[in-house]
């Protein structure tokens, strides 16, 4: 079993750039043949740059976490604290390091996190055609609370389910 650990990024200039290096390789390798041309790059830019990182660690109540497995930065999270849930706004794990259940370890400490931080609710949003990513949500106690197609610009568009799980408390 992995010895998974949620290591969570100061708000300063040289580990944002870190993250955003470190995410936006894994959404290249992740969703480069899953969305339609320049979608990726793009989604990274208004997302995932150091830019947009900066701006959601500043005034989007975000924190950005390295997933580490065994000592080893295996994937990453973001997380945005709302009004009543936890926004899941990102899971990723890198390519070599999926199916080994660190996803699933990993939400068990954004549980944590959302417990000691006093939110009944994680919602996330999830493209309709990441059936793995939909399948493993749903194992998780996910359910789909919703659909929504959002334009982010560009011509381009987020199709997502919005999915909630519910934390039981005590």
């Amino acid at each position: 079993m992995n010895e998974i650990i949620l290591k969570q990024i100061s708000p300063v200039p040289d580990e944002i750039r870190l993250m955003a290096d470190f995410a936006s390789s894994i959404w290249r390798e992740y969703w480069t043949e899953r969305l339609p041309e320049g979608q990726t790059e793009y989604m990274i830019n208004r997302f995932q740059s150091a830019e947009a990182m900066t701006r959601q660690l500043e005034s989007e109540n975000y924190s950005y976490f390295y997933i580490v497995a065994d000592g080893v930065k295996a994937g990453y999270t973001g997380l945005s604290l709302r009004d009543d849930y936890l926004f899941l706004s990102k899971l990723y794990i890198l390519k070599d390091f999926r199916h080994r259940g660190i996803a699933t370890e990993a939400f068990y400490k954004i549980v944590e996190f959302a417990k000691a931080h006093d939110r009944k609710r994680i919602v996330l949003t999830v493209n309709k055609g990441n059936i793995n990513a939909i399948k493993a949500y749903k194992k998780l106690g996910f359910i789909q609370a919703d659909a929504v197609v959002t334009d982010i610009g560009c011509g381009y568009v987020m199709d997502d389910y919005i999915m909630e799980y519910r934390l039981s408390i005590g």
